[in-house]
């Protein structure tokens, strides 16, 4: 069995934003020339996430939508973890929205169903941060 670790790198210049990270991690599946296993892609941010779906912009608008109505970035006073901060909100959001995913490989590819894709969530941007993609198999 091989394994493959990568980090990529995000800046995202807004507070919030949904970023379509397929075509990254296919570039490390490539990389590591493994063509049956597991990709692992996880944020490596308390306030940042990875979850799978659908890449269409009015879903990621409902996501947005929804997420700020679960957990409102104001007023930032509403949050004990807030006393010194302002990002108790981007916390709550990356625990709704999760930490990984998990894509089997097959043949060399990500085996997805029907439109699925990888994204990174960010819900306290405008600071670098990483994601981590370790690949498994054979």
């Amino acid at each position: 069995m091989k394994s493959y670790r990568q980090e990529l790198y995000f800046e995202v210049p807004t507070r919030r934003a949904f970023i379509n990270i397929t075509p990254q991690v296919e570039a490390c599946l490539r990389s590591s020339g493994i063509q049956e296993g597991l990709v692992l892609v996880n944020a490596m941010h308390i306030t940042a996430s990875v979850f799978i779906n659908d890449d269409e912009s009015g879903l990621h608008h409902d996501y947005d939508q929804w997420l700020e109505r679960l957990a409102p970035h104001a007023p930032v006073s509403q949050y004990r973890h807030n006393v010194g901060e302002d990002n108790a909100d981007a916390h709550m959001k990356r625990q709704i929205m999760g930490r990984e995913v998990v894509v089997a490989v097959t043949a060399g590819k990500l085996d997805f169903g029907t439109w699925e894709q990888i994204f990174y969530g960010e819900f306290d941007g405008r600071r670098k941060k990483r994601v981590l993609v370790k690949i498994i198999g054979e």
